[in-house]
Parts: C-alpha cells; structure tokens; sequence
C-alpha cells in the first residue's frame, strides 16, 4: 500500500500523497517488528536467524522513527533544524534516517536536533525505545543461552 501512495505522491507531486505512504510505511515496519520479535523472544536454541532477526527488527525501528520524525516535521515546520528540512528537495528523507539511528544509539550528532517541545517529546521516546530495545534484548538472548556449567 505504500508504495501505491508512493507512487501516487510522485505522479501527482503531492506532499499530502507522500505523508499517507510515511503512515502506511510506519504501520507495515511496525507489524513486521512486532512479528520478528515474538520470533526472537520465544523459547528455544539461540541461532543465527534470531540474530540477524534482531539486527532487521533494529534497523526497521530505526526507519520507523525516521517516519515519525518526517511525519511531524511535514506537519508541524520548524520541528527540526537547524534550517527548515524541506521534503521537496533529495535527500531530507535521508537527513532525517540519519538523525533516527543517531538517536537510536544516543550518538547525537547534533547535525538535526528537535526545536520544538511536541519533537524533544518523541526524540525522548525514540531514544528510550532504542536504549530498552538492545537492553532487553540482550537480557533475553542472554536467559535463554544455557549455561555451560554443569554440577
């Protein structure tokens, strides 16, 4: 469905068109993080699928957040600076991921920050979604890795 908004966006040339494949890009990520974590998360032998499981389920978050923080800077300009981001214009989408894994890992660059009170709230959120993502992860990971120590 996204990529009929996309498509739609691109031959009309519509912002409205193109923030409608953001939401449905964002919801799709989202299902596709929820499966590939109960995946991971179940019981069983940790194997290379869950690992690499992990690492998508991480980039796909990453790239919904970019959504989000695209979504309210459409919405709302001036949401992020420094300078307006303009969607108009090759590689804001970019711009924007970029900040979105920065955040993830509370690198920070500090090249994008939130000017406004409505973007420092989400920044927030999606810094404690990746903080609590690689934390629980690995407590999970590491619960379910027997112990080699036999009595």
């Amino acid at each position: 469905m996204g990529l009929a908004f996309k498509g739609a966006a691109l031959w009309t040339e519509s912002i409205a068109i193109l923030g409608l494949a953001g939401i449905s890009y964002a919801a799709s990520l989202a299902v596709a993080i929820s499966r590939v974590l109960r995946y991971i998360l179940k019981r069983g032998p940790i194997t290379a699928d869950k690992l690499h499981g992990a690492l998508a389920g991480y980039i796909m978050l990453a790239f919904v957040w970019a959504f989000i923080y695209a979504l309210i800077e459409k919405s709302s300009a001036g949401s992020f600076g420094p300078g307006r981001l303009d969607f108009t214009k090759p590689g804001t989408f970019f711009k924007v991921l970029f900040f979105s894994f920065t955040t993830l890992t509370t690198t920070g660059y500090g090249d994008v920050i939130p000017l406004t009170n409505q973007a420092r709230s989400l920044v927030m959120i999606g810094e404690f979604a990746g903080v609590f993502y690689v934390g629980v992860l690995i407590a999970r990971l590491a619960g379910l890795y027997p112990s080699t120590l036999t009595k």
